[in-house]
């Protein structure tokens, strides 16, 4: 069966070479029982190639299920999957089998399997290893045949960084990997998936089927797309029932598509200060904000200074004690010099202090430099020992690792 032949019996649209790219290696590892890794952004149709694989493989009259392991409550989540006994928990009034029997000689599609808890993912491992399970309450093992096709729409590596993931499951999951497009890369096919959508809701509603104007065409090629596919279904919905007239040019176009939104960085909630529950940009965003307080601790106590409010002992003494002063307190560099003092002339109080007013120092503020910096510091404090470095600065041991080579401070 040929790409062609394959899009239209699952109803897959599209020309993109990345797309095609995916079909191919769907269609060449579907026949072995090699586990599959499908990443993708949410919304890009990864269930659909499951479906594929599953149904040009050798089980394909075997049973298929997928299971969405970010919906199913952590509390039940074994249970769903290996089984359990009866009296195992409360509320387990009679035994029951998990989807990993029930679907013996199947293929079992694991979706947002990045939010299976640690303690499934072992049990999850040791399927993919042995084809062994033990249910919830049991101590017998059972063994059973299930082919495992995996999807997620994050990074796993990241968080098998933080201590989230298993980094042993993800290359066992990952024996081969397929990469599902988002929308936004495969601008040629975006018009062709709107007017597919048009065209069932046109069914569906009894209505004339939507078209778009050149500009609206050229809009929605060069929209981002968030929720992909799911999203452009929705927006061909939505014009279907509410366009009176069912043409719609490019101010109609914009009413109905949400505005895109800017990835600037936030305040981040909670405790910031504990280092476990931070990652690496949250450390570079705590550095830039205590640098900030610190310059405005800097100004305050060099102005009081230029006031004669404080002498240069009182000044080691404030600074050593880390008195601190809000940076929205502090006064502007412009208000820093006295009204009867000259610009680029320094103050000289009792002949002791002179400071160039016009010049201030100012700290580095690269990210790159604090980083590195950190990174020596906490190596320094526990004589190379990485691991304690890496507890200290709230990152992984493998987060580190690749630092101190990027770095090279090896």
């Amino acid at each position: 069966m040929n790409i062609q032949d394959i899009k239209q019996r699952f109803e897959i649209i599209g020309n993109s070479p990345l797309l095609n790219f995916a079909l191919e290696t769907a269609v060449k590892v579907a026949p072995t029982d090699i586990t599959v890794l499908i990443n993708g952004e949410s919304g890009v149709g990864k269930e659909a190639f499951s479906k594929i694989i599953h149904a040009m493989s050798n089980r394909k009259h075997g049973p298929f299920i997928a299971v969405n392991c970010g919906a199913i409550p952590e509390g039940t989540i074994d249970s769903e999957l290996f089984g359990h006994e009866k009296g195992s928990f409360t509320g387990a009034h009679e035994t029951r089998k998990g989807y990993f029997e029930t679907v013996n000689s199947g293929t079992i599609f694991l979706d947002e399997v990045g939010e299976l808890p640690l303690e499934t993912q072992s049990r999850l491992l040791r399927i993919l290893e042995s084809g062994e399970f033990i249910k919830v309450g049991s101590s017998k093992t059972q063994k059973t045949d299930v082919r495992v096709v995996a999807a997620t729409n994050k990074d796993l590596l990241v968080l098998a960084d933080h201590g989230k993931f298993r980094e042993d499951l993800y290359y066992r999951l990952c024996t081969v990997p397929i990469r599902v497009p988002a929308l936004r890369e495969r601008k040629e096919d975006i018009h062709l998936l709107f007017r597919k959508f048009s065209a069932d809701f046109s069914e569906k509603y009894k209505s004339k089927p939507v078209v778009l104007d050149a500009e609206a065409q050229n809009i929605l090629a060069n929209y981002r797309w968030p929720g992909n596919i799911r999203q452009l279904k929705n927006i061909a919905e939505q014009l279907s029932v509410v366009d009176e007239d069912k043409f719609v040019n490019a101010q109609e176009l914009q009413h109905v598509i949400p505005p895109e939104r800017t990835n600037l960085p936030m305040v981040m909630s909670g405790n910031i200060s504990d280092p476990n529950q931070m990652n690496e940009r949250d450390i570079f965003y705590k550095v830039l904000f205590d640098l900030r307080k610190d310059l405005g601790d800097l100004k305050g106590i060099v102005f009081d200074m230029l006031q004669g409010n404080v002498s240069r002992e009182n000044m080691m003494n404030t600074h050593q004690n880390n008195t601190t002063i809000s940076s929205e307190n502090a006064y502007p560099m412009h208000n820093m010099q006295p009204s009867n003092m000259q610009v680029n002339q320094p103050l000289q109080t009792n002949n002791i202090i002179e400071i160039p007013v016009s010049q201030p120092v100012i700290e580095s503020l690269s990210l790159e430099e604090k980083e590195l910096e950190m990174i020596k510091k906490a190596l320094e404090k526990y004589h190379g020992k990485r691991k304690k470095a890496a507890n200290e600065l709230g990152i992984s041991e493998r987060t580190l690792y690749r630092k101190i080579k990027q770095y090279n401070l090896e």
